[in-house]
């Protein structure tokens, strides 16, 4: 937790303090969090060799990091405005991103085939889950994570949370990734697929199989870690996610309510576009609306399957869920 300093009685001469009784304030401010950071550390650094990490992954991992202000900064911001599904939709999956999508499918068609193979996951919702997270690769983030995680771990907000994240990232240091390279978002996201440390451990597969698994820099692992995960989390391979859909005239007011695909379509539900519900199967269905927050009740609705839960619990937001299958859907139209 970060320092404060105690309250002092204020004289009423205080605005002619000068600058130089100011500075002294803030070195002594500083020193005392720094002391109390290195105390903290430390007890990381016990509860690390407790977890039988060696005293040499910790040494090159933990020794000279210091917190990082621009993270908890980050952390403590609250986002200035609200963006619709419309508009989180149209970034998310915008043409150009559906463009090189459709050509990274094609570029990486041989391995994603047997990727798809071994775990049930299209290939579309694959690269769907690449361009989202990280636009192909190109946005991974740039905070060293382990720094990132003491900072956010210490400032004490969310501190049991994160001080496992830094427990496990540095599990992650002691199977071969080198500190230096791990590095991502300020919250500790990592990799072209951002997953958190507990995340990776779980989840990250290496392809070839032999070492830690390289989501940083090698598209296979990026590849079969995205898919292990969803098919671990539950993707059935059979089904898709879901459809925009509109209501009959006078609505329903069913929404999160299952039912059949072909109960949905005898309440008179159709595709957005008015077409009839596809009732080649007939998987059950939950009714789901795109709200923005202060608008509830006017966005967009969705029929969803199982597979949409699993795209959930990669990221809880109903928007990021619907416009990732989305995207796949976009991905592999032709």
């Amino acid at each position: 937790m970060l320092t404060v300093l105690a309250t002092l009685a204020i004289p009423a001469s205080a605005g002619l303090v000068g600058p130089v009784h100011a500075a002294e304030t803030a070195e002594a401010g500083g020193a005392e969090r720094t002391a109390a950071f290195a105390r903290w550390l430390e007890g990381v650094r016990r509860e690390a060799r407790g977890a039988g990490i060696p005293a040499r992954t910790l040494d090159k991992a933990l020794t000279g990091i210091a917190p990082i202000d621009k993270v908890i900064e980050l952390d403590r911001r609250q986002p200035e405005f609200t963006l619709s599904f419309a508009d989180y939709l149209a970034r998310a999956a915008r043409p150009e991103r559906v463009a090189e999508g459709k050509e990274l499918l094609v570029r990486h068609h041989a391995l994603l085939r047997e990727v798809e193979r071994r775990y049930g996951v299209p290939a579309p919702v694959i690269v769907a889950m690449w361009g989202i997270e990280s636009d192909f690769g190109r946005r991974t983030g740039d905070y060293p994570v382990v720094a990132a995680l003491a900072t956010l771990a210490f400032d004490g907000r969310r501190s049991r949370y994160f001080r496992q994240e830094l427990i496990n990232v540095l599990k992650i240091a002691q199977h071969g990734i080198e500190p230096d390279r791990l590095r991502g978002s300020w919250a500790g996201a990592m990799g072209q697929c951002q997953f958190m440390p507990t995340t990776y451990l779980k989840f990250a597969r290496s392809w070839h199989g032999g070492g830690a698994p390289d989501i940083w820099q090698t598209p296979a692992d990026v590849f079969a870690s995205t898919a292990n995960y969803l098919a671990k989390s539950g993707w059935n391979a059979g089904h898709g996610w879901g459809m925009a859909v509109r209501l009959p005239p006078g609505g329903l007011r069913t929404q999160g309510t299952r039912r059949s695909l072909k109960a949905w379509a005898k309440l008179g539900v159709r595709l957005a576009d008015g077409r009839p519900l596809p009732l080649r199967s007939d998987p059950v269905a939950t009714l789901v609306r795109a709200d923005t927050p202060g608008a509830e009740g006017e966005g967009p609705l969705y029929l969803v399957y199982g597979n949409y839960h699993v795209l959930t619990t990669w990221n809880r937001s109903v928007f990021f869920a619907l416009a990732a299958g989305t995207l796949a859907d976009r991905l592999a139209s032709k």
